[in-house]
C-alpha cells in the first residue's frame, strides 16, 4: 500500500493563514482536503471563490479544497493537521475528539506554551486525544510564501519514524520538503520560544539599534531557546535544524513575521494594544511570552531576553529600561 493510499483525506483544523497554506500544500500533493473554519465568511469564500482573503489575501487556492464549519466534517479524515492557535488548541482538540477517526495521526502545527498549565502542545494534545498518535510540524515557513509555492523546508517529527516518513511523503511537493525527525520536544520547543525572541528582534529594529544588536539577539536568543528546550528533554541537534535555528532566523529577520511586527511597533513607541490593533492573525509570542517565562523559572533555566519581552508585554517595565537591564548584565562565558 502506498502512502497516498494510506492518507487519502486530510483534515485541517483552523483556517488562518498557516492552516490555509497547509491545505494548499496537501491539495497540490493530490490529497482530498477539508479545511475547517470557524468563520462563516471564510467557509463561503473558500468554497465559492477559492480565496481566503480574511487570513491569506491575494492567494488563489486549489479548487479541490473544501471548507467546512464543523469539526464533525473531519470525521472521515485519515490525517489531521491541527493548526488552531496554541492557546485554543486544547479546546479545539477536545471538541474534535468525538469525531476523531481511530488511527488517524494528529500533526500539531501550532507553536507555543499553554498559559496556566505551562505545557507544550504535545502534552495538550495527549490530554485531549489520549489515543491519538501525535506528530509535530515546524520550521521556517511564512504562510504566504508556502501558499504561493515558493520553496520551503520544515521538520516533521514523529516517534514512529516509519509513520513520520509516510506523513512526510504524503504531504510533500517539490516546493515543500518535510525532513523527518523523532524528537517531538525539540521540534515544538524551538517554535514556541522563537516567537518570543522575534518580538525582541522587532523591538531592536523599531528602536534602530542596528544590525549588530539584531545578530546578538538572535544568537543569544538561540542560546536561551537551546537551554530551555534541552532541559525539557530536546536533543541539541534538533534545535540546530529547521525547527530551531531555521525558524528562529526567519521569524526574527522579516516584518512579515507577525511577532516581529509587534516588536517593531513596541520599539517605535506604540502600546501593545496599538501594536495589535487591526491584526486578524494571532501573534503567538504575545500569549507565549508569559508562559515561556514561567516555564523557564519553573525548571530553573535563565532566559533573560524572554524575561525582558514578557516584562515589556505585561507593562512591568518600559522598553528602554528593559534594554538597559540586558546591557548591564554581568559579563560571563559564552558557553
Amino acid at each position: 500500500m502506498t502512502h497516498k493510499a494510506t492518507f487519502r483525506h486530510v483534515g485541517v483544523i483552523g483556517a488562518g493563514a498557516w492552516g490555509t497554506a497547509l491545505a494548499q500544500v496537501c491539495a497540490r500533493a493530490g490529497l482530498q482536503v477539508t479545511l475547517q473554519a470557524r468563520e462563516t465568511e471564510v467557509v463561503a469564500s473558500v468554497n465559492a471563490t477559492h480565496r481566503n482573503d480574511l487570513f491569506l489575501p491575494g492567494i488563489d487556492l486549489e479548487p479541490t479544497i473544501k471548507a467546512a464549519p464543523d469539526l464533525a466534517d473531519l470525521a472521515d479524515c485519515d490525517l489531521i493537521l491541527a493548526v488552531a492557535p496554541a492557546q485554543h488548541l486544547r479546546a479545539a482538540l477536545t471538541a474534535f475528539a468525538p469525531h476523531h477517526k481511530a488511527g488517524a495521526p494528529i500533526v500539531l502545527c501550532s507553536k507555543g506554551v499553554e498559559q496556566g498549565t505551562l505545557k507544550l502542545m504535545t502534552d495538550v494534545a495527549a490530554e485531549a486525544l489520549p489515543d491519538a498518535t501525535i506528530a509535530v510540524l515546524s520550521g521556517p515557513s511564512f504562510a504566504g510564501e508556502v501558499a504561493r509555492s515558493l520553496p520551503a523546508a520544515v521538520t516533521l517529527a514523529c516517534e514512529d519514524e516509519a509513520l513520520g516518513r509516510a506523513i512526510a511523503e504524503a504531504i510533500a511537493i517539490p516546493t515543500f520538503r518535510p525532513y523527518t525527525a523523532n524528537d517531538l520536544i525539540g521540534a515544538e520547543a524551538g517554535g514556541a520560544v522563537k516567537n518570543v525572541l522575534a518580538i525582541a528582534c522587532g523591538i531592536v529594529e523599531g528602536k534602530g539599534l542596528g544590525r549588530n544588536a539584531h545578530a546578538t539577539v538572535i544568537t543569544r536568543g538561540f542560546a536561551e531557546l537551546t537551554r530551555l528546550a534541552v532541559t525539557l528533554g530536546a536533543k541539541p541537534e534538533t534545535l540546530a535544524g529547521l525547527c530551531g535555528l531555521g525558524d528562529l532566523v526567519l521569524t526574527c529577520s522579516s516584518p512579515q513575521s507577525r511577532n516581529m511586527s509587534v516588536g517593531l511597533a513596541l520599539g517605535q513607541g506604540l502600546t501593545l494594544e496599538q501594536a495589535l490593533a487591526g491584526k486578524v492573525s494571532v501573534a503567538e509570542g504575545v500569549a507565549s511570552a508569559p508562559a515561556v517565562r514561567a516555564l523557564a523559572r519553573k525548571v530553573g533555566v535563565e532566559v533573560p531576553i524572554c524575561e525582558a519581552v514578557a516584562a515589556i508585554l505585561a507593562g512591568e517595565v518600559a522598553v528602554d529600561d528593559a534594554i538597559a537591564g540586558l546591557l548591564s548584565r554581568p559579563l560571563k562565558s559564552e558557553a
